[in-house]
């Protein structure tokens, strides 16, 4: 008789110890906590969001500015001056005068232009006018006072309707995204303790996922903001990294919690219910994410820096979870113990384990009962749901999508009113000359260039001190988001080459108009290898713990029409304007350029999860019983309550950051919690229980050749664990 196996330290040694030492585990958590505090607080970097986007020409552009003309390396602020009178009406012109003065004066202003003495700065109908406001750094580099002495001056300055004052740019961007930070976190808490409160019926089961998820989302954070000294790390990442580190943290130790409940109602020790709940629910937990730290750090295949540096933040948050759910969560059982169901709320049960009664059981029956027209139903939901994808429009959003309350929004809507759409993404030209031939190339250049068509306006180059640079700007006819701009930057990227060609100069079109268009040329270049590799490595690991071929590729499959349906959802409401109103969408526009990639990398990780939880129950019951349809409908009963409960709480979680004014942060809460539910619902209570009862014991066929050289990675507990027990409902 083989001997019994070792105990696995991380899923029964581990767990028993931190359930006899609670206190040891926790403080030990409070004293890392507390390290990780000082770290981020003495240490800890600032977000920014200018990155190097290699192989680009607008990254050339970038460069050679910093290289020779750093003078014109800053951001620039656009004051918009809105005067019904007339800008050129003596009072308003004494008014306009004092505010360029005023701005001149500002911390980190390197030149401001008066719109009196710049050609086309003031609009035909003589009543807006143009204030450039050049600063000395990048909009990431420059101090939050320095920005702040700007708004507040327009502020001073704003006396509408007669004298109107509006401040556009990447510098009052970033100020006011950020201000909203903090607000969509406490929703998303909320929504997630009502639907804890009904899942549990108790208080105390309640607060642990709760408490954990903060945990981990905290000391996660701070990690990121440590390592935001040493690398770039982008703005949105304290709302995107709250929204995956709250939805998974709770959903990971919502998993743990009511194993150990179900271990409690099977009359075992807390230490042995804490063992199993590790044994069991800890391994899925592991292995879920671990798939999600790959779909997250399968970002870097895309060659872009804030993208990469994005998902490992997001892959930093998950792992925290993980750790927390495995390595303190024990020791918080443990001093718990039976008191979990403490503080029960009035008319919720708290129901610990279902089999083979409640509405999960016979929602399986109904499925099995009739398969094939519920994977027909629910295949034409979501093949309808994508429709929407086959006209996607990728571009950037801009300030023109933020809502009407931001002076951003202002100032862009009246530079559209008063000069065109074009003059809100104007088209950078740097120029690297290398002698006194490229310099006269360079002065000829704005003639040939007016003349092409789409062009509103160049204006002449402007030199450095021994001219061995030079910077034009070219404002184009249309919007930044149209794809007219999209093509006169590449039109543009061709002229101008033809131009200098052997000159003693080169040019490179650059600035943010054309970093965006650079930014989605490469996602969509890079697209399919994300999807393969994500898709890949997903594949390999369920079936290196399913020992199957076809469960790994129906997972494959369900995802990607989950995904599917979740883009299409985003476009009809972004890019067609379906609910825009109710939803808070500003104003229509294309879909950011790296949302189907950021989105593809997340749901495709987290309807894994999801994957894991279900499949694992159903192939625990396979193992017991050998039956196929037993399995099925015993593996959906017991996990329909779970998976109904963490989807539910991922909803709430991410549809409270669509609440929030970022557009990008809305875009991502809505597709995000779109897929979820389709995930939950459509694809785990109808396709997966109606494809695995089509496929019968095929859903295990596993050739003798691949199960020699495939690894064997276990999501299975103790036999034990695997026991039947009879519905216990704890009152």
């Amino acid at each position: 008789m083989p001997p019994p196996p070792r105990p696995s330290f991380l899923f029964d040694t581990w767990p028993r110890r931190a359930a006899r030492h609670p206190w040891r585990v926790i403080g030990a958590t409070v004293a890392v906590l507390a390290a990780l505090i000082f770290l981020s607080s003495a240490y800890g970097g600032q977000y920014e969001d200018a990155f190097s986007i290699n192989g680009t020409e607008s990254q050339a552009a970038v460069d050679v500015l910093q290289a020779r003309f750093p003078q014109a390396a800053g951001d620039t602020t656009t004051v918009v001056v809105h005067a019904p009178g007339g800008i050129n009406d003596a009072a308003t012109r004494a008014r306009v005068d004092a505010l360029v003065a005023d701005l001149r004066a500002l911390p980190d202003v390197a030149e401001v232009t008066s719109p009196y003495d710049e050609q086309f700065a003031i609009s035909p109908d003589g009543t807006i006018a143009r204030i450039d406001v050049e600063h000395t750094k990048k909009a990431r580099d420059l101090p939050r006072s320095s920005i702040t002495a700007l708004t507040g001056l327009r502020k001073r300055s704003d006396a509408p309707p007669e004298f109107q004052v509006e401040v556009g740019g990447p510098t009052i961007q970033r100020l006011e995204h950020a201000a909203g930070f903090g607000r969509t976190e406490l929703i998303g808490i909320s929504a997630a303790i009502i639907v804890l409160l009904v899942a549990f019926g108790s208080v105390v089961a309640m607060g642990l996922p709760i408490v954990t998820a903060l945990l981990a989302l905290g000391m996660g954070m701070l990690l990121v903001s440590v390592g935001a000294r040493f690398v770039p790390v982008p703005s949105q990442t304290s709302q995107f990294g709250s929204m995956i580190g709250l939805g998974v943290g709770i959903d990971y130790a919502l998993l743990i919690v009511t194993r150990f409940r179900e271990g409690l109602a099977r009359k075992l020790s807390i230490e042995d219910a804490i063992a199993q709940a590790a044994a069991t629910a800890g391994r899925s937990v592991l292995f879920a994410g671990v798939t999600v730290v790959i779909a997250m750090l399968g970002l870097w295949a895309v060659g872009i820096q804030f993208v990469a540096a994005l998902g490992t933040a997001a892959a930093i948050v998950v792992s925290l979870a993980v750790l927390i759910a495995l390595v303190v969560m024990p020791a918080i059982l443990g001093l718990i113990g039976r008191r979990i169901d403490r503080w029960r709320v009035p008319l919720l049960p708290t129901v610990s384990y279902e089999s083979e009664s409640g509405l999960g059981y016979r929602w399986s029956r109904v499925i099995q009962r009739a398969p094939v027209p519920a994977l027909a139903v629910s295949l034409g939901v979501l093949l309808t749901l994508a429709v929407p994808l086959l006209s996607i429009q990728i571009g950037s959003s801009d300030a023109g999508n933020n809502p009407e309350k931001f002076t951003s929004r202002r100032a862009y809507d009246l530079l559209s009113h008063g000069f065109g759409p074009g003059f809100n993404g104007p088209i950078l030209i740097a120029l690297r000359i290398d002698d006194a031939r490229g310099a006269e190339t360079v002065a000829a250049l704005p003639g040939r260039l007016a003349q092409m068509p789409g062009i509103v306006k160049v204006t002449e180059p402007r030199f450095n001190e021994d001219r061995s640079a030079a910077t034009m700007m070219v404002i184009p006819a249309t919007a930044p988001q149209e794809q007219a701009t999209a093509d006169l930057v590449h039109d543009l990227r061709r002229i101008t080459g033809e131009e200098t060609k052997g000159s003693g100069a080169t040019a490179f079109v650059g600035g943010n108009t054309a970093s965006f268009i650079d930014i989605a040329d490469k996602i969509m270049e890079r697209l399919p290898w994300l999807f393969a590799s994500v898709i890949g490595l997903s594949f390999l690991l369920l079936m290196a713990v399913f020992r199957s071929v076809l469960v790994p590729l129906k997972a494959a499959v369900m995802n990607l029409l989950a995904i599917g349906a979740a883009y299409g959802v985003v476009v009809a409401v972004f890019q067609w304007g379906w609910f825009a109103g109710p939803l808070g969408v500003a104003k229509t526009g294309p879909i950011e350029s790296f949302l189907p990639m950021f989105l593809f990398a997340v749901l495709f990780g987290l309807s894994m999860d999801y994957e894991v939880f279900l499949v694992s129950r159903i192939r625990e019951e396979y193992l017991r019983t050998r039956d196929s349809t037993l399995a099925v409908a015993r593996g959906l009963s017991v996990t329909t309550r779970l998976i109904t409960a963490a989807a539910a709480i991922m909803v709430a979680v991410f549809l409270s950051f669509a609440l929030g004014d970022e557009r990008v942060i809305k875009e991502f809460g809505i597709g995000l919690a779109t897929a979820i539910f389709i995930d939950a619902t459509i694809v785990r209570l109808v396709l997966v229980p109606a494809l695995m009862q089509l496929m019968g014991d095929a859903n295990w066929w596993f050739p003798s050749w691949l199960d020699r050289i495939v690894p064997r990675i276990s999501v299975d507990g103790p036999s034990a664990a695997l026991e039947p027990v009879p519905v216990d409902v704890v009152r």
